[in-house]
């Protein structure tokens, strides 16, 4: 079994052509060591390159390749696996586009295939080198700065310890979704933690289900206290609720928005967080409580976006004000092809509909830099601030060097 990965890269704006043909020439005596063959495209400006091999082998390469400081922003645009090779004849074959009339290209990259079938652009595999001989525009890449770096200025929260029952076996912290170009707080999420300020999940896991529905709705109240006791009622909270908890809990609308008054918030104040990937039955049932709660000015999330099998079904059905993209469709976005296509196609949808993108569990640099320039502005996550349980964290406000 062959492994292919393909992969597009900028060259670096230090590293000269002969330098390239230099490079060239020992890779593919280490790639045909290994066994590993493939093409690499050049158009002056950007690399392109199909590798294939024995699966250790190829990861082995692509591992160098992509610690090799000659190029930047690159981004792995398919890893698969085949049965035979589609260019078998050099460990690293350069392409050069400049040297061929555009006419001409796709043929001329087709003749050096070694396939025992004869390959066409159906296969889905050439397909993307089609599309990057045939691009005309690829200032139209979203690829991150070759010297862009940037430096974090911390920004210290209050001291103030969020006041609850100790018999409580959960408590809450307080983790921001931030604007990290315009330095604006948008909004708070109160995120549920054991007594011990570890995961829930324990906990939750010895309750019976029908026990997990009551806890969650009524430890919303809680987190409203706490958020009041931490001066957070000028702010927007984002409380996330189980799609069950409202479908068992009749009266689910009327509790929260009693809590809401009680603890000095409006309704208009509150998001609530609906979990994609979490399990909804009885539909009609749950629509009526999503009506209830934005009749009464409550706003609506969808978290986890991208996580589950029903984020777009779910996003007609309740319409939010604003998506949570998960954390796992956002890790290395800025180095994973895939990724970038579908986080680009939610953005795109969620534009065309007014709903704001929030990205969810950013760590790194590359990934905020990334989706920043694919237009998000709201960001949540361990990068910028974590959550401490009773406390509000403090925020890493970043600035360009």
């Amino acid at each position: 079994m062959l492994t292919t990965i393909i992969y597009r890269s900028h060259i670096g704006k230090n590293t000269s052509e002969p330098e390239v043909e230099k490079f060239i020439e020992k890779a593919n005596q280490r790639n045909s060591d290994a066994a590993v063959t493939g093409i690499l495209l050049f158009d002056g400006d950007h690399f392109l390159q199909l590798l294939e091999g024995p699966e250790e082998e190829v990861e082995t390469i692509y591992r160098e390749i992509c610690e090799d400081n000659r190029h930047f922003s690159l981004t792995e645009l398919l890893r698969d696996y085949s049965v035979e090779r589609h260019f078998g004849n050099a460990g690293m074959e350069l392409f050069d586009l400049r040297d061929y009339e555009k006419s001409a290209v796709l043929d001329a990259v087709l003749a050096r295939a070694t396939s025992k079938f004869k390959l066409t652009y159906d296969d889905r595999t050439l397909q993307f080198l089609k599309t990057f001989v045939e691009c005309d525009n690829k200032d139209s890449y979203l690829e991150l700065g070759e010297s862009e770096q940037w430096r974090f200025e911390l920004n210290e929260q209050p001291e103030l310890v969020a006041q609850h029952s100790e018999e409580l076996p959960y408590t809450f912290g307080f983790q921001p979704v931030i604007n990290p170009t315009s330095r604006k707080i948008l909004s708070y999420e109160a995120k549920m933690r054991a007594a011990d300020g570890q995961s829930p999940l324990k906990f939750f896991a010895s309750l019976q289900r029908d026990e997990i529905y009551h806890v969650d709705l009524v430890s919303k109240q809680t987190a409203l206290e706490m958020a009041k006791s931490l001066g957070l009622n000028d702010y927007t909270l984002v409380l996330k609720l189980l799609p069950m908890t409202l479908v068992k809990n009749p009266e689910a609308v009327d509790f929260l928005l009693s809590a809401i008054e009680a603890n000095g918030f409006i309704p208009q104040q509150i998001v609530i967080s609906i979990a994609e990937d979490s399990v909804v039955n009885e539909h009609e049932t749950f629509n009526a409580e999503v009506m209830k709660l934005k009749r009464a000015g409550i706003r609506l999330a969808i978290d986890n976006f991208g996580a589950g099998m029903a984020g777009l079904l779910l996003l007609t059905r309740i319409q939010p004000e604003l998506v949570m993209v998960d954390s796992d469709m956002l890790r290395d976005v800025h180095k994973n092809g895939p990724k970038q296509a579908i986080n680009q196609s939610i953005i795109k949808i969620c534009s065309s509909l007014e709903i704001q993108v929030i990205a969810s569990g950013i760590t790194q640099v590359e990934e905020w830099s990334w989706l920043r320039l694919a237009g998000v502005k709201a960001f949540q996550g361990e990068l910028f601030a974590g959550v401490l349980p009773r406390k509000l964290p403090a925020i890493n406000w970043p600035v360009q060097h």
